[in-house]
């Protein structure tokens, strides 16, 4: 097994991450290739697209490169997981606090780094399995239990907390690692001593020089 399967599967939830949809200008650079159609695609329908296309982009992995990787996910992460929301679940009180032009800031940091999380760990194919298990009711929305079997090894509980946006699509709010460990709360005690530290402004250079580092967008 790669060692740094173990990177990989910590960093599947990385890139995860109030009550907003997208703001124009986000809505401006969301591609339309892999936007829901129909508001009657189920939650877990919507990881089983997010996973195929997961899987797709590691097979094709060194042949795309860090830059054809992103490409490819970009639309994939920006559809499933409701970035906006998340962001500003994570950045906390402080939100209320930003102006609307650094909430777009913020938005679009913290977007870009989570797409170039998945194309800078995830690279290549060894067999992974990406499968879904069930929905359960959830506060709001459901929760869509999935495991990531690898090829050799022990297989990683990734659940996720879905709620539908303003348009009725389902899209992803929150991600637990082995069922219990809330990465929108972890990315808030980040996000939250930068910003008393520092600032917004020094939030958005993290995020910015954290997504530099791990390849051009």
């Amino acid at each position: 097994m790669n060692p740094l399967r173990p990177a990989l599967l910590a960093s599947m939830i990385a890139v995860a991450s109030a009550v907003l949809a997208c703001s124009p200008a986000e809505a401006k650079t969301t591609p339309q290739a892999f936007v829901q159609i129909e508001t009657n695609v189920t939650a877990s329908t919507a990881i089983k697209s997010f996973y195929t296309t997961l899987v797709e982009t590691m097979k094709q992995g060194n042949a795309l490169g860090f830059e054809g990787r992103y490409k490819k996910l970009d639309p994939a992460v920006r559809s499933t997981f409701n970035l906006p929301l998340m962001t500003r679940f994570a950045v906390g009180y402080t939100w209320a606090r930003a102006t609307p032009d650094e909430q777009n800031q913020l938005i679009s940091a913290f977007s870009k780094f989570s797409v170039a999380t998945y194309a800078s760990r995830f690279t290549s194919y060894d067999g992974e399995q990406f499968v879904v298990l069930e929905e359960k009711p959830a506060p709001d929305g459901v929760m869509v239990e999935t495991k990531l079997q690898p090829k050799q090894g022990d297989a990683v509980s990734l659940n996720y907390l879905m709620r539908k946006d303003e348009k009725g699509f389902w899209r992803i709010v929150d991600v637990f690692l082995n069922g219990s460990i809330s990465e929108l709360a972890t990315r808030r005690s980040e996000f939250g001593a930068i910003v008393q530290r520092e600032g917004i402004e020094a939030l958005l250079n993290s995020l910015s020089e954290k997504s530099r580092q791990m390849g051009p967008t």
